[in-house]
């Protein structure tokens, strides 16, 4: 049996990357003690995120950071034995992107950019094109960034290409347009959890869902870190304030007795999904 410590963290991240620096170090000195193996910070824990999803201001926005440059390395020697997956806005190929990178002491293991953009966020990021999946030592992860669980389509990819975790960095916010009194009441707080355990269910993997807490300009974010099994239980969750959720969990075991009867990639029908890569449903 080959457990794995897994942790999720809720937390807030402004533009300060120094002191975000200083904060990673903190939680990773004080989690390398407990023995997590893996650890998923937010979205946008590097340099922060927009204030306004519906119109933001692409000369205001975060700070961007080359994904080889110092920031990056100092992520590497600060894991150390641990798996890091950290959000941060990317400068590369003349854009910024909102990416997501995991890494060891040994350096990069993987990266991400986020696919798809809602709102006015196509104002402040370039959009990333791909969802692929890539070895650690914990096992066979992928990466979403915030919007990009709202889309079956994203986990299923990381899924068919062999992933059994998958790290969801968000820096998701309450409704915009609808905010309720009571976070616990609001919409977005509850698509935030149906999407993590939808994900995680219909691809029977284990999914570490992090995300940022407190208030950027006009978005005040949810919290609601958890960790979910391949069913689609949750069996660690933070709220709304700053938080860790901790699983310990034999990853390969679990999907595997997940997949026991019903192997739901396995038993895909695509003949039968006829439109599925064409952009012109009926909508």
């Amino acid at each position: 049996m080959a457990v794995t410590r897994i942790a999720a963290v809720a937390a807030h991240f402004g533009s300060d990357i120094a002191r975000a620096l200083d904060k990673i170090t903190g939680i990773i000195d004080r989690l390398a003690a407990d023995g997590v193996d893996l650890l998923v910070l937010p979205d946008a824990t590097l340099g922060g995120y927009i204030g306004d999803l519906r119109n933001p201001d692409p000369a205001t926005g975060p700070e961007a950071i080359d994904p080889d440059g110092p920031e990056i390395r100092l992520l590497c020697r600060l894991a150390g034995a641990m798996t890091v997956c950290v959000g941060y806005a990317e400068h590369g190929d003349g854009a910024r992107y909102n990416a997501a990178v995991c890494v060891t002491g040994d350096g990069v293991l993987g990266r991400h950019r986020k696919a798809h953009q809602p709102a006015g966020e196509h104002l402040a990021y370039a959009a990333g094109d791909r969802f692929t999946a890539f070895d650690t030592p914990v096992g066979r992860l992928g990466m979403l960034i915030d919007y990009d669980k709202t889309f079956p389509e994203s986990a299923r990819a990381l899924a068919l290409d062999g992933a059994r975790t998958i790290a969801a960095l968000s820096a998701w916010p309450a409704s915009v347009t609808d905010r309720a009194s009571r976070m616990p009441n609001d919409r977005q707080s509850r698509l935030f959890d149906l999407y993590d355990q939808a994900r995680a269910a219909e691809n029977q993997v284990v999914l570490a869902s992090s995300n940022q807490t407190g208030i950027t300009g006009s978005l005040r974010f949810l919290g609601q870190a958890k960790i979910v099994g391949p069913g689609g239980d949750i069996l660690a969750k933070t709220w709304s304030k700053g938080g860790l959720a901790v699983t310990d969990i034999d990853v390969d075991a679990e999907v595997e007795r997940a997949r026991r009867v019903l192997r739901h990639l396995a038993e895909r029908r695509v003949d039968a999904y006829h439109n599925l890569m064409s952009d012109k449903g009926r909508f």
